[in-house]
């Protein structure tokens, strides 16, 4: 059986452009489906396809290097190949001029902008992520909380029109600890100079984070990327780090895929980055409605199996459960509106080590690990999402994950 993975294949150069140039994929030991190739290449932007030896042919997307690729190329070409069999190659020839490329918004993703709130990310007329890029607001406290930092939302995948991530709610106790939201980065004890300390997570002593502007986007119909610039901001208003943030969702069947990727960089000797497992790192909180009806359905999905409703593991600097370090993927599965949706999450092994992970049947999970940021060494980081309607299989979560952490061979000619 064909599992769903999503595959990055980088070739060390761009080939010449040749007459119908061909590609090759050659999988590894299991079996995926949906596998997004990759490849250095220099076409024009628009109305590019590839075919198979069956005469089937597939969107492709030519895009510009994302923060985490290498130096030296520009373009790159980007398709979904259906499916790739263990152990075998699959050869596709590469077509310039009209394809299924140029088919209309209705197969493409695209931007809104909701000026100084929130950009969604659609595919056709339906809704992906929101990202929340409102400008820090320090009018007062209440301005301040609703506002000190941005973050990610995700829609379910079949409609786009249920929101599966928390959004930002007053810190009062109609709403459970609403300092987490939707897909969000940062960490809680941050400390730099002379004893300075930092807050992310909270926004606490009016420390905040702020998108300052777009850097970069992509859209057509293979996936739509969004690349920001995000300032680190500490009690006295200065920046003491500065970010580059990227989403990337792709157009592939059965839910939602997302790469998150960033580059934190800083001029100051040193900031310490660090925290606990609940309040830094990468996360995910689902929706208040979680906590509020359905906590008790909510279960964890993890390398070793899968866990009882209600139950949690966290990592706990006292009992250090060899259980909750290092995990290379976590799948929370819960309810919301009636119905079960599950989110995988992916650590790459290039990420800082060790990751010290949090789970919580209210609908929040994550990992996070210490790291000293200076100017020679900035921190990059990269996590996939997966999000899909029903519960997941354990053999499902393993395959999505090494297709993010063992791409396949590729070749061209």
């Amino acid at each position: 059986m064909f599992r769903s993975a999503l595959v990055t294949l980088l070739l060390a150069a761009a080939p010449a452009l040749a007459a119908n140039p061909t590609i090759t994929v050659t999988g590894g030991k299991h079996d995926e489906a949906d596998v997004v190739c990759k490849v250095k290449y220099s076409l024009p932007p628009d109305n590019t396809s590839v075919r198979l030896a069956d005469g089937t042919e597939l969107p492709a997307q030519m895009v510009g290097r994302a923060v985490l690729d290498p130096a030296g190329a520009d373009q790159y070409l980007t398709f979904v190949l259906p499916k790739l069999a263990a152990e075998r190659a699959v050869t596709l020839t590469v077509h310039g001029g009209p394809g299924l490329s140029d088919k209309g918004d209705a197969k493409r993703f695209h931007f809104q902008n909701e000026s100084g709130k929130y950009t969604d990310l659609l595919f056709g007329s339906r809704k992906v992520l929101r990202s929340i890029n409102a400008p820090h607001d320090a009018t007062d406290a209440t301005t301040h909380y609703m506002t000190f930092k941005p973050f990610h939302q995700v829609f379910d995948p079949a409609t786009g029109e249920t929101l599966l991530s928390s959004g930002v709610h007053p810190n009062t106790k109609e709403f459970l600890y609403p300092h987490h939201r939707g897909l969000f980065y940062g960490f809680n004890k941050v400390s730099y100079g002379n004893k300075q300390t930092a807050d992310v997570w909270h926004g606490t002593d009016k420390v905040f984070s702020q998108y300052d502007k777009t850097l970069a986007t992509e859209a057509g119909p293979v996936l739509g990327r969004e690349r920001g610039a995000i300032s680190w901001h500490g009690k006295d208003g200065k920046t003491f780090a500065s970010e580059e943030r990227e989403l990337t969702a792709y157009n592939v069947p059965g839910g939602t895929l997302i790469d998150f990727a960033s580059v934190l960089t800083t001029e100051l000797p040193k900031v310490r980055l660090d925290g606990d497992p609940q309040h830094s790192g990468f996360h995910f909180r689902a929706p208040q409605e979680v906590a509020a009806k359905s906590a008790k359905q909510t279960y964890y999905l993890r390398p070793d199996g899968k866990g009882k409703p209600g139950e949690t593991r966290n990592w706990d600097a006292k009992g250090k459960d060899p259980k909750t370090v290092n995990l290379p993927w976590n799948a929370m599965s819960f309810v919301v509106a009636g119905k079960r949706y599950t989110v995988l999450r992916v650590d790459h092994p290039d990420n800082p080590k060790e990751s010290r992970g949090s789970e919580r049947d209210y609908g929040r999970f994550g990992d996070y690990f210490e790291y000293d940021l200076t100017p020679e060494k900035p921190l990059k980081v990269k996590y996939r999402v997966w999000v899909q309607e029903g519960e997941m299989t354990k053999d499902q979560c393993e395959a999505l994950a090494r297709g993010f952490t063992e791409p396949p061979a590729v070749a061209a000619k």
